[in-house]
């Protein structure tokens, strides 16, 4: 993994635009050398496909590719077919884009964009072609050839020109993301900062892991990436994924220790010492072994006379052993991955589950609800030009699909489209600046090159900036289908004029009918991740989830993630259960128990398996507020036989996760009271 050269990391973004627009250039140039009739959409192209790592412009190619035949293929068994049935042929077009935008929300991956291709390229190619329909095979060829050219040049551009792998980009991004954690875990272990502080630094963690998800998804198309450096960031991504409810677990067990000062009086030392070993990189292996000795000195057994603190202290001398497991096992996993050695190999300290493949979070009925407006506002422009006869219309269908389909991912679609609206009437502008005003002064292509890299540079800067990527994308990919750029100059004023007004009503028209379709908001979709949660919880209660570990952490830490961005439309009190993760290491806990409880004797077993059915079913109702007293009572039937059992690796295992139920779950109740044997079984 070499590191990238200075320039681009200092200026990244201007490096990114100007690669892209001498691919896009090299594109439009060759397309015209190859007499193309629209040499313009190899220059798009370049655009649409571009990243700025290599390894995911690769991705996006191919994806494009594919996309680009499946929409051809679609365009051409449509069109020609029911062109002579216009409210057919929009109809057909309207649902063809949504199913594929529908398809795209629910994959989640980097594929995703095949599909979301797949679906507005039959409006790209469709709507124009409508009054030539016998032209259909010969025009989409011809555009795929365009767009084939366009990709190849955006590819070839890439790996040559200051190439940026997407296996340093992922490295040093989880490198981030450790220094983060274990600032975290410093924090948490010595109380420093707020509540809401360390909130919303849990918050940014699982955005940012979310974020490395998606970018580890390219890494397949990275020419620097070995299996070796591939599987040893699988193993670094699986032990991310359990520091955060680890930690979360460690600062809830502290907080229920705090008025019992014996017990913090041991520990304290114990937790500053960590804290410390973290800050300084948590790289002392020496430290590391002398802090699980100082742990294990703490530990007391359980015996049948043991109390909740007692219960409580085991279970957080246990998460900080895990804890500096994990972090050792980072550090090592960090050290193989850089000296490319097999991951297999690393000795790890903390027991995980063997490479499973990751699981997302997705909103089946959002993902409907989104396509189904977007799909309804590509009929509804096709309506509007068929009923009042306005033949340039379809454009504003073909617009409604591009940008309904790029925007389908914002909470509040009116607000995101009224922006929108402003930047494509300045774009309206400049268009009309270089049609009538620039391009008729041209005569050579290096002259034209020269005018069109101000704006395509600025759109290009943009794109390679977070903040503004989808507008710089959006805005140079409409400048290079719109100037429509061939051999020879020709335009006039009324072309011009009805594809701006085509826009503009493509843009206001899908704005108003997505806003009325998706009418509820960001705080509806909060509301549906929280009760996802639940619902997940109440799966694994009932035994009916696939009962990984890894897509459990996967899916709830993603909800976090997705939480991120609508944070302030959460209520405080669920705001930071979600963010402690609480039924994420529910979860967890009660994994534990299904897998110990079987080896306990047949009382304690049948009190585990009496209070999982009714969590199963308060969870299944999306439960928020208290939960119910009676509850917690069946978990304490469940703590107090438990502790009857006799000693033993399982029966501590099974008190620990018991204990991390009821704090899980019950996290402002009082401690746990020991019961006697009759009363337990009158209760159970």
């Amino acid at each position: 993994m070499n590191p990238s050269p200075p320039i681009w990391d200092r200026y990244a973004a201007l490096v990114f635009s100007l690669r892209t627009f001498a691919a896009a250039m090299l594109a439009f140039s060759i397309a015209l050398l190859l007499d193309m009739p629209r040499p313009y959409w190899a220059m798009a192209s370049v655009y649409i496909t571009s990243n700025l790592l290599t390894g995911a412009t690769f991705s996006k190619a191919v994806y494009r590719i594919l996309g680009t035949l499946i929409g051809a293929a679609a365009t051409i068994v449509l069109v020609p077919n029911v062109v002579n049935a216009p409210e057919l042929l929009s109809l057909a077009i309207a649902l063809w884009v949504g199913i594929c935008l529908y398809l795209s929300l629910i994959d989640g991956t980097p594929r995703s964009y095949l599909f979301m291709l797949a679906g507005y390229t039959v409006a790209l190619l469709g709507f124009p072609i409508v009054s030539t329909p016998q032209a259909a095979f010969d025009i989409v060829v011809s555009r795929v050839q365009e767009i084939g050219l366009g990709i190849v040049c955006a590819s070839v551009v890439a790996m040559i020109v200051f190439p940026r792998s997407v296996t340093s980009a992922v490295t040093a991004q989880a490198d981030a993301w450790l220094a983060g954690a274990r600032r975290l875990g410093a924090n948490v272990l010595t109380g420093r900062g707020s509540d809401e502080e360390r909130d919303r630094e849990r918050i940014r963690l699982a955005a940012a892991a979310s974020e490395i998800d998606q970018l580890g998804q390219h890494l397949t198309y990275d020419a620097t990436m070995s299996a070796n450096i591939g599987q040893g960031l699988l193993r670094l991504r699986q032990h991310m994924l359990a520091l955060l409810p680890l930690l979360g677990s460690i600062e809830e067990r502290k907080v229920a220790l705090h008025s019992h000062e014996e017990s913090s009086a041991r520990l304290e030392p114990v937790c500053a010492r960590i804290a410390q070993w973290l800050e300084q990189g948590g790289r002392d292996r020496q430290e590391a072994d002398a802090l699980r000795a100082a742990l294990d000195a703490i530990r007391r057994a359980l015996d049948a006379n043991a109390g909740w603190i007692e219960v409580t202290v085991a279970g957080l001398v246990m998460r900080l052993h895990n804890l500096l497991d994990v972090i050792w096992d980072c550090q090592l996993l960090r050290e193989a991955i850089a000296d490319g050695h097999n991951p297999e190999q690393v000795p790890l300290a903390f027991a995980i589950e063997p490479l499973a493949v990751a699981a997302p979070h997705r909103d089946f009925g959002l993902a409907l609800l989104t396509a189904a407006s977007v799909a309804l506002a590509v009929l509804g422009c096709s309506a509007f030009s068929i009923a009042t006869g306005w033949t340039d219309g379809v454009g504003a269908a073909l617009f409604a699909a591009v940008v309904g389909s790029f925007l389908a991912g914002v909470d509040d679609p009116l607000p995101a489209f009224r922006s929108f609206y402003g930047l494509f009437l300045i774009v309206i502008a400049v268009h009309g600046i270089y049609l009538f005003g620039v391009l008729p002064r041209i005569t050579t292509l290096e002259a034209l090159i020269a005018a069109l890299m101000p704006p395509f540079v600025l759109f290009g800067w943009m794109m390679a900036r977070p903040a503004t990527a989808r507008i710089g994308a959006l805005l140079a990919i409409y400048l290079s289908v719109q100037l429509a750029l061939t051999e020879t100059y020709s335009a006039d004023f009324s072309s011009y004029a009805n594809s701006s007004v085509a826009l503009m009503v493509g843009v206001a028209l899908t704005g108003v009918i997505c806003s009325i379709v998706r009418l509820l908001g960001a705080e509806w979709i909060a509301g549906r991740l929280l009760r996802s949660n639940w619902e997940t919880l109440a799966a694994v209660a009932g035994g009916k989830s696939d009962q990984d570990r890894l897509a459990l952490a996967t899916r709830m830490q993603h909800r976090l993630a997705l939480l991120a961005t609508r944070v302030t439309v959460v209520a405080a009190e669920a705001r930071r259960d979600a963010a402690n993760l609480r039924q994420l290491r529910t979860a967890l806990n009660v994994l534990d128990l299904r897998r110990t409880g079987r080896a306990l004797s047949r009382r304690t077993g049948a009190a585990i398996e009496a209070f999982l059915p009714h969590l199963a079913s308060i969870g299944a109702t999306g439960k928020t507020g208290s939960l119910p007293e009676a509850l917690l009572g069946e978990i304490d039937d469940a703590i107090a036989f438990a502790l009857q059992e006799t000693s033993g690796e399982d029966r501590d295992r099974a008190l620990l996760a018991l204990g991390g139920v009821r704090s899980g779950l019950f996290p402002q109740s009082p401690d746990y009271q020991p019961r006697e044997p009759e009363q337990r079984t009158m209760a159970a």
